[in-house]
């Protein structure tokens, strides 16, 4: 029976720690950290299985946990305190696992990109990437400037969208290649075209902007048509993730409709 980690010094519990907390380390190790029954489950489903997984004794017994033990999974009984040491929640589950960061397969000639333009907000760009999943997008490219995709904030927001959806992050010259074969549409707040009146059943990257500056001129100079959501007068503008939903969700109507 392996013995429980009662020590935060523990090597594993401390490259745990660090994957949580700093993107450098995630990048170095090619590693990220899930929390929880849903997540970690959603992964499994997937035929991702974690490297290993820290759970606390109430998690003994759980179908969950046998699915990750007959998987191959290195399972770490530990203590309460240890388990709640290397999570990133408030009120942890007592599953903690450290994963592989998926490699992305990228799509021959994919019709549908989603371009995040310096999206800082980590749960914005989980959401955002949990609508691109819903709405069939087929990649999600991020430019220089956005938040760590791999962030635990980003991954809980994105409820498992990082194993349904490929994501690179790409220079401005590489995702002009990306985009070559498609039209580029860039939703403003101060376009004259609406978003319903474009003609989403063709191939399409729509480009997605900063939260408080909206697109950069990097963006701009792609030559993509400007597209507005039309709202009240007295209404503030949408954020990235409310904006990007709607947009994506009339692609989705017109394909239905085609």
């Amino acid at each position: 029976m392996v013995e429980q980690i009662t020590s935060t010094q523990n090597q594993r519990v401390k490259l745990t720690k660090t994957l949580q907390t700093k993107a450098r380390a995630r990048r170095g190790e090619r590693k990220m950290v899930l929390e929880g029954h849903r997540l970690i489950g959603d992964a499994l489903s997937r035929n991702r299985r974690p490297l290993f997984a820290f759970y606390s004794e109430s998690n003994e017994g759980t179908p969950l946990l046998n699915q990750l033990r007959a998987a191959g999974t290195e399972l770490l009984p530990a203590s309460d305190d240890v388990v709640k040491y290397v999570s990133d929640t408030e009120n942890t589950s007592g599953l903690v696992g450290v994963f592989t960061i998926p490699m992305p397969e990228l799509p021959n000639n994919p019709l549908r990109m989603l371009v995040l333009d310096a999206v800082r907000e980590p749960g914005n760009m989980g959401t955002i990437l949990r609508t691109a999943g819903a709405a069939g997008v087929e990649l999600v490219i991020l430019s220089p400037g956005c938040v760590d995709p791999y962030n635990p904030k980003v991954l809980r927001s994105g409820m498992g969208a990082h194993f349904r959806v490929p994501i690179v992050e790409a220079s401005w010259q590489e995702i002009a290649t990306f985009c070559e074969s498609t039209q580029i549409f860039v939703a403003t707040g101060d376009a004259e075209e609406r978003y319903t009146s474009v003609d989403w059943t063709q191939p399409w990257t729509l480009i997605i902007g900063n939260e408080a500056h909206g697109v950069s001129d990097n963006a701009r100079a792609l030559g993509g048509i400007p597209v507005a959501i039309p709202m009240a007068e007295s209404t503030e503008s949408l954020n990235a993730a409310g904006a990007t939903a709607v947009i994506l969700f009339e692609a989705v109507r017109q394909r239905s409709i085609s």
